[in-house]
C-alpha cells in the first residue's frame, strides 16, 4: 500500500499546471508510466489518487448495487469530473479547468497528503479549514479513535 507523506505549498502556472515537487515526486517512483487520477474532493477541494489505488476505487464501486437510486447517485455525484493526469518530461500536470474552478483554484495551491491520496487545496481554503481547528482536539480525538482496541490482535 503506498503511504504519501508531507504538505506542499504550490502555484499553478497560467496553463494550469502543477510542477509535482519533487520530495513527492519520489515517493510516487512509477507516475510517468502510471499515471494520476484527479477527482473531486468531498469538500471544495480536489483529489489526486495514483492509477493503482484509483481502479481499486473503481473496483470497490463496481460491487454496489446498481438498482438503488442512492447508489447511482453517489456513483455520478463520485466519480464526476474524474479525469486521468499525465506527468509530463519536466513534472508538471495540467490540473483540468473545470475541476480548478470546482475548488475555486486559481493560484496558490496546498498539496496536503493523506494515505494513498493527494488533496489539492486554494491556499486560502486550507488555511481557513486549518484556522478552524476544533477547540479540543484532544476530544475529537478520544471521540474518532477512542473505541480502537490498543495495541494489535494479541492485545500487544
Amino acid at each position: 500500500m503506498i503511504q504519501l507523506l508531507g504538505e506542499f505549498d504550490c502555484k499553478l502556472d497560467a496553463k494550469g499546471r502543477l510542477m509535482v515537487p519533487s520530495s513527492l515526486k519520489k515517493q510516487l517512483p512509477n507516475v510517468e508510466k502510471e499515471g494520476l487520477v484527479i477527482n473531486r474532493g468531498f469538500e471544495k477541494h480536489l483529489v489526486i489518487y495514483p492509477k493503482k489505488v484509483w481502479e481499486g476505487i473503481v473496483a470497490e464501486l463496481s460491487k454496489l448495487n446498481p438498482y438503488e437510486k442512492k447508489t447511482r447517485e453517489f456513483i455520478r455525484f463520485f466519480t464526476r469530473g474524474a479525469t486521468e493526469l499525465n506527468v509530463d518530461q519536466t513534472g508538471r500536470v495540467l490540473l483540468p479547468k473545470s475541476l480548478l474552478e470546482f475548488a475555486g483554484i486559481n493560484g496558490e495551491v496546498v498539496l496536503a497528503c493523506q494515505f494513498d491520496k493527494i488533496e489539492v487545496w486554494s491556499k486560502t481554503a486550507y488555511d481557513n479549514l486549518l484556522d478552524n481547528e476544533p477547540e479540543n482536539f484532544a476530544n475529537l480525538a478520544e471521540e474518532v479513535m477512542g473505541g480502537k482496541e490498543k495495541g494489535g490482535k494479541d492485545g500487544e
